[in-house]
């Protein structure tokens, strides 16, 4: 182009780049979405993405890849989503142990939430939901309490893991309530809850979701929930509030995330989609089914219940000298 100064010329391509940027964000997504889950096939984690995966294909069209990277106490998903490119093409399940315990548990964890991701919404919440097993005697959590405060040190609680939202509600349970209790962590919450059903050990916390099917087949039993108010699922079984504990709760948080610096309008679309997904009926019904309680929160909303969560739970776990290293 004769005539032009380097400056027009640098101008002008800038014009273009910034161009075709913007119509791709507008055609936004164009290819297939790739989903890690740090968690196996066949989790909750799992199910509830392919669940709102496969309603996000219908709705834009675009295959959406589930891609499953277990592993590191969901370590290995979140590098491999912090690697990837910021382009809105690669989101992270990530759940407050990704966002919100790990880095309170690893003096060296390998990636930092804060630095690494950028936060889309809260997919869902699994309230957690106090346990005891068929053969128990105990008929509701004020006597699973008493017996507790009147054993120190003789009840033994099964967890899905030593730092997991299980362990941790378990924990927090105890502080309030004054209770001393041994933990005896699982490599997951199905064992768990397999052993609670079989007699092995007499308590314990669990989500909603994998602890459902053993209630409604009476092989667990529900004593009261972690959550501010009664669950659908479970209208007889009193809140912790309602039993003078108003700061017993505590839920698996199922959120998503994408590499830090993707733009501000593909992480607002990304979000609008998501919650559109979430809010299908179809979808909201399979969740709720399964014992998951839909949210599609926006990006700041989310944001911020990251940083209520740190505030809530890191001091717990720091006075418990908790640590996975």
């Amino acid at each position: 182009m004769p005539g032009l100064s380097r400056r027009k010329l640098a101008a002008l391509a800038l014009a273009l780049v910034s161009g075709r940027a913007a119509h791709a964000q507008r055609e936004f997504p164009a290819r297939p979405i790739r989903w890690i889950v740090p968690y196996p096939a066949g989790t909750i984690a799992d199910i509830v993405a392919r669940t709102i995966g496969t309603q996000l294909a219908i709705d834009t069209g675009q295959p959406v890849q589930i891609e499953n990277r277990a592993g590191g106490n969901t370590a290995l998903g979140a590098i491999e989503a912090a690697r990837a490119p910021a382009d809105g093409y690669t989101v992270l399940s990530a759940d407050n142990g990704t966002l919100v315990f790990n880095p309170a548990l690893y003096r060296n964890l390998s990636y930092n939430p804060a630095r690494d991701f950028a936060p889309v919404t809260l997919l869902a919440r699994l309230p957690m939901v106090l346990l005891v097993g068929p053969a128990s005697g105990v008929k509701d959590a004020r006597a699973f309490i008493a017996d507790a405060q009147a054993f120190p040190g003789k009840v033994s609680f099964a967890s899905a893991g030593t730092g997991t939202p299980q362990h941790l509600a378990m924990e927090l349970l105890q502080r309030e309530a004054g209770l001393r209790m041994v933990h005896v962590p699982y490599r997951g919450a199905a064992p768990a809850l397999a052993d609670l059903a079989g007699g092995q050990l007499p308590v314990m916390m669990s989500d909603l979701a994998a602890a459902n099917r053993f209630i409604q087949s009476g092989k667990a039993r529900a004593l009261a929930v972690a959550n501010a108010t009664r669950l659908l699922q479970l209208p007889a079984v009193p809140t912790f509030a309602e039993l003078g504990m108003p700061r017993v709760e505590a839920a698996a948080l199922m959120g998503l995330a994408v590499p830090a610096g993707t733009p501000p309008e593909l992480v607002a679309r990304l979000q609008q989609s998501m919650a559109s997904a979430i809010h299908n009926p179809a979808v909201l019904r399979k969740l709720a089914e399964s014992g998951v309680e839909p949210v599609g929160s926006t990006p700041a909303r989310f944001e911020a219940l990251i940083g209520e969560e740190t505030a809530r739970w890191h001091p717990l776990i720091k006075s418990l000298n908790l640590s996975l290293d």
